[in-house]
Formats: C-alpha cells, structure tokens, sequence
C-alpha cells in the first residue's frame, strides 16, 4: 500500500514540475535588476501622480486616469480643477506633477518655472471649441457677432440689455455669467474678444465663477442670461442650454466636431495641453501615465466632448516625451 502511495506522489510531483516549467516558458519569466521581467514585460507600477489646472481639460484627463488605473491598480491620480492660471502656479512651486492647461503657458509663467528650475514638456492632447450659451427659452437670439460679444463683455460695456446689443432684441437687463480669472478659458475668450487677456467688463452685471457648473446653472435658471465655457459642458448639458451661433465676419458657424477641427470656428477653437515636469518624468509611473495618454487620447476625446488631433501628431506629441 505504501509503495503506491509513494509511486503516485512522486508521479504528481513530476507533473507539478512539468506544469512550472509550461507557465514559464508562457510568460513568468524572472524579473531582472531593472524591474523588468526577462521577456520584456513592466514590473507593477505605484505611487502618485498629482494633476491640477483646467476644468476644461479635467474630463480628458480624468477619462485617461480611469484607464490607466484599472490596468494600474496600485497608481494613484488624484486631479483637481483649480483653473488653468491657478494650476500653473501649484506646478511651477513643485507642488503637482502634471497640470491641465486650456492654453498655452505664458511667458511671465515661463520665466518664473525657468527662475524655479522647472523643466517641462508640453503637450497637445486634443482640440476645443468656446461655446456662448443662452437660456432656451431665449427665442430672438439667431446668432452673435464677434463685435457684439464684445459689447457684451468688454471694459466700461455700456450694455444693459438686450436691447443695447441690438436693435429690435427686448430691453430686458442681461444676466452675464463667465468663468473666474484663473480660468484659461477667460483668457482665452477675452483675449480674442476683448483683444487683451484678462480684460473685462467687471461690475455687478456680471457673475464670475470657479466652477464651470455653476455657470451651466445660472444660464438655465435665468432666460435673460449668457455665458461662455468649453464646448464639452455645453455637450454634457444642452438639454438645459441654447447655443448660440458666433457670426465671425466670414460666416456665422456653430461649434462642433468638424467646425472645430478645421479652426472654421474661428476664433473660438483652440488646443487643449498637459505639462508634466521632466523631474517627475523620470519616474516610472509618469512617464507610463504619459504613455497612456497619448495612445489613448484620441479614442477618448470625442467621449467628453473634445476632437482629437490627428493619430500623426499624438505620436510627435510622444516623441517629444522621450527627448
């Protein structure tokens, strides 16, 4: 009896053996010195990755780190919406890894970052467009020029009403909403309306806000009210909003996926970007998060709202990631 016992254990044991080296040979090859497994896969990344800046660009990021963390369980990305002025300055301190950025950054941004030591890539993920929303109960509006954008939002406006904006439209008082100053998106927009960024109209006419929702909100609660804010909050909430066609003296054009890519919205379609701090480049949860997101931009962005760039550019955009 026990001679058999011990032919079968050791014929189990022959087939454990024989089982080890078939899931070896499949792929579960020794890790070497780097981290890396001898057939060329990555070892388990974690850690975090700290990301801040635009509310525009937050729902392109936060859709890639949603990705990237369900094959990446042990990397962390938290991401704020503080604004794109107000991100710069937590990345220029140190402070976050990567921050959103509905535009470029600017040259008092670059030198301070360059004063700092803060080296970094930026990089284009995707295009956007500025939609000018209206209530929709709002039934005269048809379209806005630039001019009367304009008059609308500009310094020292002298526009009350409707009324004031054009010949015939009610005299009833307009409600004005637009984001706070942090926001790229007013940079943006008073740059190419008002001419210069950061100049407004500031007065009690006009409600500034943080938080892109709430302006979504203002607008459908009040018919007498505009605002403006990125195209894929328009997308999330048109049920509740009227866009508003922007006459921009060639054509009069309403945003969307093909008006944006071709810039035919003009000047109301611009680049969306990401900066990441070559510091933090260097380790490997980042560099792989960065990897991630250009490989997968383009799929995500019509998702929340945005247009991809072309899959030639993500890949120059990865190339300059490994400079």
């Amino acid at each position: 009896m026990f001679k058999n016992r011990g032919r079968k254990s050791a014929g189990i044991l022959v087939l454990i053996m024989m089982l080890s080296t078939v899931l070896a040979a499949c792929g579960g090859g020794d890790k070497n010195a780097e981290g890396e497994n001898a057939n060329g896969g990555s070892a388990a990344l974690s850690g975090t990755i700290e990301v801040d800046g635009s509310s525009t660009v937050h729902p392109m990021t936060e859709a890639i780190a949603e990705e990237f963390g369900a094959e990446n369980k042990d990397v962390r990305v938290p991401i704020g919406t503080g604004g794109t002025g107000a991100g710069f300055k937590r990345f220029i301190a140190g402070e976050i890894a990567i921050t959103n950025a509905s535009r470029p950054i600017k040259e008092k941004e670059a030198a301070e970052a360059k004063e700092k030591g803060v080296e970094y890539h930026e990089v284009k993920v995707a295009y956007d467009g500025l939609a000018v929303v209206v209530n929709p109960e709002n039934d005269f509006i048809d379209k806005l020029t630039i001019e009367e954008l304009k008059k609308i939002y500009e310094p020292d406006s002298k526009v009350k009403t409707w009324a004031d904006v054009r010949e015939g439209w009610p005299a009833e008082e307009i409600k004005i909403y637009s984001p706070g100053t942090d926001h790229g998106t007013f940079d943006y927009f008073t740059e190419v309306i008002n001419g210069e960024a950061q100049v407004s109209r500031n007065d009690k006419q006009i409600t500034f806000s943080a938080d892109t929702n709430a302006i979504v909100q203002g607008v459908a609660g009040d018919k007498q009210s505009i605002g403006y804010f990125g195209f894929s909050f328009y997308e999330e909430n048109q049920d509740k909003l009227k866009l508003v066609p922007i006459d921009n003296g060639t054509a009069t054009v309403t945003p969307d996926a093909e008006t944006i890519k071709d810039n035919s919205y003009s000047p109301l379609s611009r680049p969306l970007y990401v900066y990441v701090s070559d510091k933090e480049l260097e380790r490997p949860e980042v560099k792989a998060f960065m990897d991630f997101y250009l490989d997968n931009a383009g799929a995500l962005a019509s998702e929340v709202g945005f247009v991809a760039l072309p899959d030639e550019e993500y890949q120059t955009e990865k190339d300059k990631l490994a400079q």
